[in-house]
């Protein structure tokens, strides 16, 4: 059955559709609320000139389809489907780890809080987002010194010979050693996070103080004044959230320019009626709709205006007008702003880029104020006003401001995101404090970061095997702080175990000296480093510091405790340009010292063969002549300078023959 014939057989009925291609990627999903007329429609003649249908129709070999009760299911199942197959086609969204979130493993025995970026259904309740990103970590920090509930990586399936040092200073109740906490005590603390999490100081409060007052009548006085500290944190904290209530609603503010064929996207974060976050967003890669196009070339657009479209002379645009520089004296401002927009689809975009921000999270704020309209927004705010599991939470709008103070904010949006498109694809070097909080960001760090050591394994075939690290402070590389290692303990081709050397011989020392630990701990190479890596600071009882190690090739970051969800960051980005700057020192450290020790064994073992010619005499030759080579180039009288002279006959009778 042909293509045709096929979506004559598709059902008049609300569904998701996939168009394949030959080699059957799915490289479109859709969604409408008649599948058969919509499918239909891209084959109709005059949505041919449409550029994106143009390409779509060319390429596309078949269609699936999934019919579903309504149009809101479809929405939700078309916005899963993008996620899972990425088609070329759809606009996606390439970094959905926007918004940070406070995590709580409920599936565990001993329950922990982390900060995170990713929703998975494993069993954990997740509560957030937070702006700015540094509240989750505020949060977290307050939740380790009140309810005393950990954030560590340690293996709690088992119990360990002593606790660490967040046990001794008060700020984790010790799960990981027998009989240090009960399981009844641990769950009562997971509870008041729970409480305290889901935003109910009351009844926390209510339940502290029924437990203080039952510790005074038993006497536990010291028990008790930890709940009335507990109970004293919670009450300024309820305050503080009444009075951010009357300050003003929740929103997000969308902004974007598009230019080139590239788009920056800025997203404010109105939170009771204050900014407290500003994100970002980029595509140098949309989907390329110009194919026809030797007749189209990439315009200018943005949300209040259109700039002066940068085309070539001669060619046509998508609707049929010529971009000739004499023909465009003829037109007015209006074709050319219809010309900036042939390419690009405004709606169609924000359609896309509401679905996948805010489909299937926990938290929508109660507006979202956006520069275009787009076909299915009624469907959508009735998608997310229904998701939220607090039946209470006031209905989502989503708002298109023409006027006054919200089409203000849409403006500014606009004007931040016209600096950022300058900023990242106009090449504009970002300055050092932005890259750090970037970093920050990026790898879930709990401070900014003031200094990162970065290793290296280097050796053929296990021979002469070294290790580098160097060191990234304060914004440039501190090569007073480099070192080298000399592997000891490792026999053959084992990098896994030379990295639990020297990682175990750094550290040891630091602690031996009671020195800070870096920022940022960083790894060349895979996760087999990582953990190894990992294992040599466990064995040193050092935890909760910061480990990522970047893959070679791939340039994915792998972040110790977040494996499952690598990071691939954006071949643009200022924080993979840094990373792969310390990677390459810390390689060519290695390899540096690794050619040296291997030249050095490679004389010495020559010279040593020569009869009457020992470690000293090798030595002095060496530093003298600066070389083998220049050793063997010297004739007798040279050589007398330096050895006696029966030494120097015999060096120059070995070499000569």
């Amino acid at each position: 059955m042909d293509l045709l014939q096929k979506i004559r057989t598709i059902p008049a009925e609300p569904g998701v559709y996939l168009y394949k291609n030959a080699e059957g990627e799915v490289i479109y999903v859709g969604k409408a609320k008649n599948l058969r007329s919509r499918v239909g429609s891209y084959f109709h003649e005059g949505r041919w000139n449409d550029a994106k249908t143009g390409s779509l129709v060319r390429e596309a070999v078949d269609v699936d389809y999934i019919v579903v009760a309504n149009n809101k299911e479809a929405l939700a199942l078309e916005n899963n489907l993008i996620k899972q197959r990425k088609p070329r086609f759809n606009i996606l969204l390439r970094d959905d780890k926007t918004y940070p979130y406070v995590k709580l493993t409920l599936g565990e025995r001993w329950p922990r809080v982390y900060v995170t970026r990713r929703l998975r259904k494993d069993g954990s309740a997740y509560y957030g987002p937070y702006f700015p990103a540094n509240l989750a970590y505020r949060i977290v920090d307050l939740i380790h010194r009140n309810f005393m509930i950990p954030s560590c990586k340690v293996d709690l399936t088992r119990f360990h010979p002593r606790p660490c040092l967040q046990y001794y200073i008060k700020r984790c109740l010790g799960p990981c050693v027998q009989d240090l906490t009960t399981p009844e005590s641990y769950q009562e603390a997971v509870r008041d996070v729970k409480l305290f999490l889901e935003g109910r100081p009351s009844d926390l409060s209510k339940s502290l103080h029924a437990r203080m007052e039952q510790a005074a009548a038993t006497q536990e006085y010291e028990r008790a004044a930890r709940y009335r500290d507990l109970i004293t944190t919670v009450e300024q904290l309820q305050e503080r959230q009444r009075i951010a209530a009357a300050e003003g609603d929740d929103a997000d503010v969308f902004g974007y320019h598009f230019e080139n064929g590239m788009l920056a996207v800025n997203l404010f974060h109105m939170r009771a009626g204050k900014m407290v976050d500003r994100r970002e967003f980029f595509w140098e890669d949309l989907p390329d709709f110009s194919e026809p196009a030797a007749d189209s070339v990439p315009s200018t657009c943005h949300p209040e205006r259109s700039e002066g479209p940068m085309q070539l002379a001669g060619s046509i645009d998508a609707s049929g007008k010529s971009t000739d520089p004499e023909a465009r004296k003829e037109r007015g401002p209006q074709d050319d702003k219809e010309m900036g927009q042939a390419n690009f689809h405004p709606g169609e975009f924000f359609s896309a880029l509401l679905k996948q921000l805010y489909i299937g999270q926990p938290y929508v704020p109660r507006n979202l104020y956006i520069p275009v309209d787009f076909e299915d927004r009624a469907e959508l705010e009735d998608l997310l006003s229904e998701q939220s599991a607090d039946k209470k939470a006031p209905r989502v709008h989503i708002l298109i401001p023409l006027r006054g103070d919200k089409r203000s904010l849409i403006d500014l949006a606009g004007n931040n995101a016209k600096q950022s498109y300058d900023q990242r694809f106009r090449v504009l070097k970002p300055t050092a404090r932005k890259i750090q909080e970037e970093l920050q960001d990026v790898l879930s760090l709990p401070d900014l970061p003031k200094r990162i050591e970065c290793f290296d394994i280097s050796h053929i075939q296990g021979a002469e095997t070294v290790a580098s690290m160097v060191v990234w402070e304060d914004g440039k590389m501190k090569k007073s702080d480099y070192r080298k290692f000399i592997i000891r303990t490792v026999e053959g081709v084992d990098d896994f175990a030379s990295m639990r050397e020297v990682v175990t011989r750094r550290y040891k020392r630091l602690q031996q000296e009671e020195k800070p630990m870096p920022s940022l701990v960083l790894i060349d190479g895979g996760l087999g480093q990582l953990h190894a890596a990992a294992e040599a600071l466990e064995s040193l009882e050092i935890i909760n510091q910061p480990l990522a190690a970047i893959a070679k090739r791939e340039e994915i970051l792998y972040v110790y405790g977040q494996e499952k969800d690598p990071i691939a960051l954006d071949h643009h980005s200022p924080v993979l340009h840094l990373i792969q700057q310390i990677r390459d020192e810390a390689h060519r450290f290695a390899v540096t010292f690794h050619r040296k020790r291997r030249q050095m064994r490679d004389r010495s073992t020559e010279l040593l063969e020569i009869p009457g010619v020992g470690e000293s005499t090798t030595r002095r030759l060496l530093e003298h002549f600066g070389s083998l080579q220049a050793v063997k180039q010297a004739d007798t009288a040279a050589l007398s300078a330096v050895v006696t002279r029966i030494q120097a006959e015999a060096i120059s009778d070995h070499f000569r023959k």
